[in-house]
């Protein structure tokens, strides 16, 4: 893991209402010599532990700039760690690599958890308005689970949410996610924000969402996340249904 023996980073189409694409999200992957793919959520249990969390957080940035940079179409969101955000000089780190990578800034958007709501400083919120005054988009993942998300979000500047999957896990037999759902795409709407769902299996899923009029759908139903090699079949089969549906 010191060395990014064995990482790599996959990427998740996401698409708009009408069926096309034009961003992905990062995902890291580690598959151990010895253990085998190893689970995204203990990757980063481990680089807690063993308090890499930060480098591994700035390899994960590169490869993905590096990769933006590769695929100029394309915007390319980021998860970044609540530890990224305390450490001092992240937001200038983020710009200086961005410049050197070539990557306009509008083109990337970070990912940061829910969780962030509840132990905001004036340190992050400080760092998140220097990266979005630099012209990056700021993501809100995990939206719906917390509990101070309607009482600070009018206050805490971000472009987007993402709607949690689990919500959409029971949307066909579950009256009270259905009504979450649907409230939480207008609320964000109401304030100005992009509104993505995660967690996209189903024709049921991806029939519901366009009619309430979420902005952007992401799932499997669409696409797991690939390995940058396979990413162009997916685009241009993409394409085709597209130009099949004109």
């Amino acid at each position: 893991l010191t060395e990014g023996a064995g990482l790599e980073l996959h990427y998740q189409p996401k698409l708009d209402s009408q069926g096309s694409s034009c961003s992905v999200e990062s995902l890291l992957r580690w598959k151990h010599p010895e253990l085998g793919n190893i689970a995204p959520t203990h990757i980063i249990d481990i680089a807690e532990d063993t308090g890499l969390i930060i480098p591994l957080g700035q390899w994960v940035i590169r490869t993905a700039l590096a990769f933006a940079a590769r695929w100029p179409v394309l915007g390319v969101a980021i998860n970044i760690s609540p530890a990224q955000l305390h450490g001092a000089g992240f937001s200038d780190w983020v710009i200086k690599e961005a410049l050197a990578a070539g990557v306009e800034p509008k083109r990337i958007e970070f990912e940061i958890t829910e969780t962030i709501l509840l132990d905001e400083t004036p340190e992050t919120a400080q760092t998140l308005k220097t990266l979005r005054e630099a012209g990056f988009s700021i993501a809100l993942t995990d939206f719906g689970t917390g509990y101070a998300s309607l009482r600070r979000l009018h206050s805490f500047k971000v472009d987007r949410v993402k709607i949690d999957r689990s919500f959409l896990h029971n949307l066909e037999s579950d009256a009270e996610a259905t009504a979450i759902v649907q409230a939480v795409i207008q609320l964000g709407h109401a304030m100005g924000l992009q509104v993505t769902a995660e967690g996209v299996e189903t024709a049921a899923h991806r029939n519901f969402l366009k009619h309430a009029g979420v902005d952007e759908m992401q799932g499997f139903l669409f696409a797991k996340a690939k390995p940058e090699a396979e990413l162009l079949d997916f685009f241009n089969e993409i394409a085709k249904k597209i130009t099949r549906a004109a």
